[in-house]
């Protein structure tokens, strides 16, 4: 009788449900899909007298039953018996309480019963056959809610159908044990979850139940607590309001729809709306779905379900795979349902299809071709690889920034590791290191081989990383031999031979070839904490076994454990039966014994505080500070609770100490502090306050770690002492250990084995911190050095240690930032800044600027004047000039000196004008340095400022009006200051001797920058500044510390702008070395050499956003020229793989595949045949038309990886836009013949220049014949690149008239 009444209750619903949507218009229909799971293969034992109770009838999909891996899902004996099926309470219906009650909200139907396979066919519907529409049919795309479409596109045509496929519901009959389903499928933490009643499509009549959960993403609701797919997903990023309305009801807004649910008391309702709010306040609201969203797919599109002629847009994220009704609902984050792949399965099926298994369900897709299924095939699986890995200790590991590359070719985030030799490779390498064997590499998986991963482990990798442990693999790797990301395999299984089975380019330690004194030392070793050198011992020849000859310790291992020394144990215990590297060194090494360092002593009480993990930035006060008696000797420094106990509360081995930092005075509560950081990222401070302890600690502690090499750091008066990594313009590929010592505003260096250096940070042109690699860039004149970080803490330190010593260090000139010609950069700035924006803006100097926009500027100028850009549009000329007035009015002893300013006013009053001059002249040359080249730069900029006054309104003596108050710092009651610098600037010639021939130059500069500037600004509307005049050029890689800014004239060639990187970067250029230039698409992935003689500014102009220039060596250029010069004829021909780029259907998506084609290559044409055999070409193209890019951009998937990139440029084409194709060729060397070629015929056979890059310098003579000799014509690019261009070239105003040759 309960269940008769319940199919009565349902069909009188069906029958309302089926009136209004007859009877009101079609509505648009968002998801509340019925994914009610089936039961899984072991749950075909089930209750027989619940069989009896229950009509069978046909399952919803008749498909044939498909073999699955028995190992996955099908074995009974390795999956528990589920609990039997139990039947749910019917859902509780209930009428609403007025039309009003409606919301704007509607649901999407069931979209995959029809295309989900019921993993036990034995167990029916629990349902009885009801009675159905005869006219019109509707499949299982419908739900108990509403239709999908009304469409007769999607009805059943098969007349066989029984009345329950036709009907609108889908009874959930089959149900899983919610352990099951919570376990194994709803993996993200449920916040809050119950029954609530939902309201169905607009115009029905009653609720239904839902079974709703809600967790940090998505607010999910179910047929019932059991469950495992939802009906309908709502992203909890897409909700815009909760709020109560009504009685016991609450809805759900989003930008698009609406929800209301009604819960049963009103507690319940408010606990809903309380914790709704809780979970969406705060979070960025979004009203499309956008690739910086949580779901950040890795693959989506639409997929058909099998049976039906719909598609759902499926998007695979990580390890799940969402559904939805289509891309407008992905889009405003609606969704149907999620799959966690983690129970997932992907077999490929026939054809275009394949399956996704899971113990619930079989989701049977069908993609659009053979090869996006392929794609699908490999998202999911990926997405199962996801799923099952566990990424805690992999994130542990990458912690260390070494280890977040590859130890071999640099790929980043490696995911494998060989512990026994303590690398962390990627999964390409690590291919090749299970070829070596487990006795040679032990490689085990970062995210799946979790039990290996112990804690000391873990350490070890933490400790040394992947580039400490280089600099003993891969010390001597040749440029020529490393490895690359995109290497191939056989290269990769060549390098990593070498590397580990041969040891080919380890560091050889100098007790190598001794083996009882490489015993001895690793017995030594092992009782302290040098992990690294353990290594470099066992992977030199020391026995892991050897004798220790102690009979409580006879073993390393032992030994370690017995000097609780974990890491050395792990280490050790990991290589017991390694096989060693099996080269040799070349010549005979002398044996030596094993010389611990040189040991300094020294004892006494200091005050410490714990160590920490993060740099100290607050003041320790003295009660944060305990008293300890601390020693060093034996190159340990140790410290105990007093001086009487034995037992230390802690060690740090001198070999440890990588920097001591020298605190300022009374910086914490005991006046006299230092810092030490070790190799384990832990800083220990410690302070006393007697001056002389403190001095001879610092410098004991320095004396003990400090090599002999670098013994004259040690007589500095350091605030900063210690050892970093640092590369060289000369030698990119190979950092080397350097020992630095900050004093003052001087950085002194002893890099390996070169003498001492001194490096003026306050002079240099750049100073700048890449914060993804760790680097910190120092440029200076000639040369680039680059300073890397091995360990976060003291690398932070040093860099706010250097950026501030880089500063400026007070008020007076000599303190200042400095230019290479000692003008204080912010001088250097402001007067570059005027002369290019402002030198005919009237009233210049005169005007005022906004107060508070000039002390913010000098603000800046003051904390990091190298680092402030003057950009036009951004900064205000009148501010500016503001600026460069109240430093100088504001300056400590100003320009003048205080001694000498009144000899200055004083020699006014000469009344012979060549006395005068020579009066001044003596002056001039008593100025400090700095301050006698400011004085110059300005008087020389001012003097070009008079020359304009007929636009600027301000001649000699307006200047002198303003300048001499400012300059003398008087009050400007009298003109005598004004006098003293009208003079100067009317007799600049003679008092400073100026070069009259140079100044015609600059003049001239000005005069076509001024004039170009007019016809800009009738050209474009003023909201875009002038225009290009400098293009930023990448040195043998595109990143920050590779970057420079390059003046283009129109005359400049390929060769010439690559002689003047490499001269700015004092890299000279050897006689076999073909240094060029590259135009490098980074959205195409491809790259094109430029001819030596082809001119750099019009490639300029047709640049997108994704190109940039490279200048880098062209390793096949030798290759090439051989190749063309063995060559008869200049024709080539052969097959090759061809495709054309094509448009699908207007949506920018190429298709298309490559195809075997004949090409004949010659003077003129470069002809495509179908065959060798066919008489007439298919294509035809005139070679002088074509550019020829080598690579291909990997969506195309090319056969093979190499391929150019043709693009058809010739002006008789019918459309406006360029053609563009792909040529795949079998081997490199044939890529190679073919690109010679093209260059060959495109050049009339002048591929490269005779005599080498250097004869191409001298032809920089060549003037510009529109502009003179300088580059003025406006770049192609965005307004902030034209900007920045323009900003730049204000930075370095004088050094263009400088650099006129």
């Amino acid at each position: 009788m309960y269940r008769i009444g319940r199919l009565c209750g349902i069909f009188a619903r069906s029958e309302i449900s089926m009136v209004s949507e007859d009877s009101s218009p079609p509505l648009q229909t968002c998801a509340d899909l019925s994914l009610s799971p089936s039961p899984s293969p072991t749950k075909a034992r089930t209750d027989e007298t619940q069989k009896d109770q229950t009509p069978q009838i046909p399952p919803r999909i008749r498909t044939p039953q498909t073999q699955e891996n028995p190992q996955q899902f099908t074995q009974p004996e390795t999956q528990p018996e589920l609990p039997a099926r139990r039947i749910p309470q019917p859902p509780r219906e209930s009428r609403l309480d007025s039309v009003d009650d409606n919301s704007d909200d509607y649901e999407d139907p069931d979209l995959l019963y029809s295309s989900v396979q019921r993993m036990n066919t034995p167990d029916r519907d629990m349902s009885l056959p009801l009675p159905g529409r005869p006219k019109r049919r509707y499949n299982s795309l419908c739900s108990d809610d509403e239709m999908l479409d009304d469409d007769d596109s999607i009805l059943w045509p098969d007349p066989n159908r029984s009345s329950l496929q036709g009907s609108v519901y889908l009874p959930g009959t089959t149900k899983l044990a919610s352990a099951s389903a919570e376990d194994s499928s709803q993996l993200s933490a449920v916040i809050k979850m119950g029954w609530l009643d939902k309201n169905p499509p607009q115009g029905a009549l009653y609720y239904q139940r839902r079974w709703v959960k809600l967790d940090v993403d998505y607010l999910r609701y179910f047929d019932n607590d059991k469950e495992v797919y939802s009906k309908g997903i709502i992203s909890t990023a897409f909700i815009t309001d909760v709020t109560s309305v009504g009685e016991l009801k609450f809805e759900v807004v989003t930008n698009n729809r609406t929800f209301i649910f009604r819960a049963e008391s009103e507690a319940d309702r408010n606990s809903w709306v309380t914790v709704l709010q809780d979970c969406t306040r705060g979070r960025h609201r979004r009203s499309t779905m956008n690739p910086g969203s949580p779901l950040a797919p890795d693959y989506q599109g639409y997929l058909e379900l099998r049976g039906l002629r719909s598609k759902l847009y499926t998007v695979v994220a990580l390890d799940k795979v969402f559904l939805y009704k289509n891309v407008d609902d992905y889009r405003i984050g609606i969704g149907i349902t999620s799959i966690e792949m983690n129970v997932g399965n992907v077999k490929d099926t026939e054809r275009r299809s394949f399956d996704l298994t899971t113990p619930y369900r079989i989701f049977s897709f069908i993609a659009e071709s053979e090869q996006l299924k392929d794609q699908w095939v490999n998202a999911m699986r990926n997405a199962i690889g996801e799923a099952l890995s566990n990424s805690e200790v992999a994130e542990r590991i990458w912690a260390e920034p070494g280890n977040s590359l590859c130890a071999d070719c640099g790929a980043p985030k490696p995911e494998w590791a060989a512990i026994n030799l303590c690398v962390v490779v990627c999964k390409r390498c690590a291919g090749e290191h299970r070829g070596l064997g487990p006795s040679i590499s032990k490689v085990r998986s970062l995210k799946m081989d979790r039990k290996v991963w112990t804690e000391e482990l873990i350490q070890v990798f933490l400790l040394i990383g992947n580039e400490r442990v280089n600099s003993f693999w891969a010390a001597n790797v040749p440029p020529s031999e490393a490895l690359t990301p995109s290497s191939c395999s056989e290269d990769r299984r060549r390098f990593i031979t070498n590397k580990y089975r041969q040891g080919k380019y380890r560091k050889y330690h100098p007790l190598y070839g001794n083996q009882r004194e490489l015993n001895n030392a690793l017995c030594i070793n092992v009782q302290c904490s040098d992990v690294l050198e353990t290594l470099s011992l066992i992977f030199c020849g020391a026995d892991v076994n050897c004798s220790t000859g102690m009979a409580s310790c006879p073993t390393p291992l032992s030994l370690a454990n017995a000097h609780s020394q974990p890491l050395q144990a792990e280490l050790i215990s990991h290589n017991l039966n390694t096989e060693l590297p099996r080269s040799e060194v070349g010549e005979a090494m002398d044996p030596v014994s094993y010389q611990p360092p040189p040991c300094v002593s020294h004892n006494g009480f200091l005050y410490k505080t714990a160590s920490m993990a993060r740099a100290v930035t607050e003041r320790k006060a003295k009660e944060e500070f305990s008293r300890r008696w601390c020693t060093l000797n034996d190159g340990t420094f140790s410290y105990y609770e007093s001086d009487r106990n034995s037992n230390p509360n802690g060690a740090l081995k001198a070999s440890e100490i990588v920097c001591l930092a020298v605190d300022s005075p009374e910086r914490h509560g005991y006046d006299c502090t230092f810092e030490l950081y070790s190799e384990s990222e832990r800083l220990y401070l410690f302070g006393t306050d007697d001056p002389d302890s403190h001095k001879q600690w610092v410098k004991s502690i320095a004396k003990s770690f400090i090599p002999a090499s670098a013994e004259p750091l040690l007589r500095l008066s350091f605030e900063r002492i210690g050892r970093l990594k640092c590369k060289d313009g000369l030698n990119l590929q190979t950092s080397k250990v350097g020992w630095f010592a900050l004093v003052g505003s001087t950085l002194h260096a002893y890099v390996e084995d070169s003498k001492g250096e001194e490096i003026h940070l306050r002079k240099l042109n750049e100073l700048s911190i890449q914060q993804d690699n760790e680097v910190l860039v120092l440029v200076e004149r000639g040369r680039t050095l680059y300073i890397e970080g091995e360990r976060k803490l003291d690398f932070s330190g040093w860099c706010g240690a250097i950026q501030a010593a880089a500063g400026s260090g007070g008020d007076t000139l000599s303190q200042q930032q400095l230019t290479e010609t000692d003008i204080p950069v912010i001088v250097h700035s402001c007067i570059g800044y005027i002369t290019q924006c402002g030198l005919t803006s009237e009233g210049i100097y005169r005007k005022s600027g906004v107060n508070s926009r000039v002390a913010a500027l000098c603000e800046r100028f003051r904390r990091d004047a190298r680092s402030l850009r003057l950009r036009e549009g951004e900064h205000q000329v009148d501010d500016v000039s503001n600026t460069l007035k109240r430093f100088f009015r504001e300056l400590e002893e100003g320009l003048f000196t205080s001694e000498d300013a009144s000899n200055w006013l004083s020699a006014t009053a000469i009344q012979d004008e060549s006395m005068k001059i020579s009066q001044y002249q003596q002056l001039l040359n008593k100025l400090p340095r700095v301050n006698k080249a400011t004085l110059q730069a300005l008087i020389n900029h001012l003097y070009c400022v008079q020359l304009y006054s007929e636009i600027n309104q301000m001649n000699l003596h307006n200047l002198a009006i303003v300048f001499g108050p400012t300059l003398f710092q008087t009050d400007g009651k009298d003109y005598t200051a004004g006098r003293a610098i009208e003079d100067l600037i009317q007799h600049y010639i003679l008092i400073f001797e100026v070069d009259q021939q140079q100044l015609k130059k600059q003049l001239g500069e000005i005069k076509v920058i001024i004039d170009l500037r007019e016809k800009l600004n009738k050209k474009f509307p003023r909201t875009e500044p002038g225009g290009h005049f400098i293009c930023t050029v990448y040195l043998e890689e595109k990143k920050g510390t590779a970057e420079q800014g390059v003046k283009i004239p129109g005359s400049m060639t390929a060769a010439e702008l690559t002689c003047e990187v490499l001269d700015r970067r004092n890299i000279p250029v050897e006689a076999n070395e073909y240094w060029s230039c590259w135009e490098v698409s980074d959205k195409e992935e491809m790259e094109r050499l430029l001819h030596y003689q082809e001119r750099v500014l019009p490639i300029l102009h047709s640049f997108g956003t994704d190109s940039h220039l490279l200048i880098k060596k062209h390793l096949a250029m030798q290759a090439m020229v051989a190749f063309l010069a063995s060559k008869v004829d200049a024709s080539k021909h052969g097959m090759m793989k061809f495709r054309e780029e094509r448009s699908l259907l207007g949506l920018g998506l190429p298709s298309g595949s490559f195809h075997d084609r004949y090409f004949i290559l010659n003077s003129t044409s470069l002809r495509m045949y179908k065959e060798v055999r066919s008489n007439r070409p298919e294509r035809e193209w005139p070679v002088k038309n074509l550019k020829v890019y080598i690579g291909i951009k990997k969506k195309l998937r090319p056969p093979t990886c190499w391929g150019l990139t043709v693009v058809d440029e010739s002006k008789k084409q019918e459309k406006p836009e360029r053609q563009q194709w792909y040529l795949c060729c079998d081997t490199q060397s044939e890529m190679r013949e073919w690109y010679a070629t093209f260059l060959s015929i495109q050049n009339d056979g002048d591929v490269w220049p005779e005599n080498g890059l250097q004869q191409t310098r001298v032809s920089r003579v060549l003037p510009d014949t529109h502009h003179g000799n300088v580059s003025l014509i406006p770049l192609r690019g965005s307004e902030n690149e034209m900007r920045n261009s323009v900003a730049a070239f204000s930075q370095d105003q004088l050094a263009l008239f400088r650099d006129i040759r």
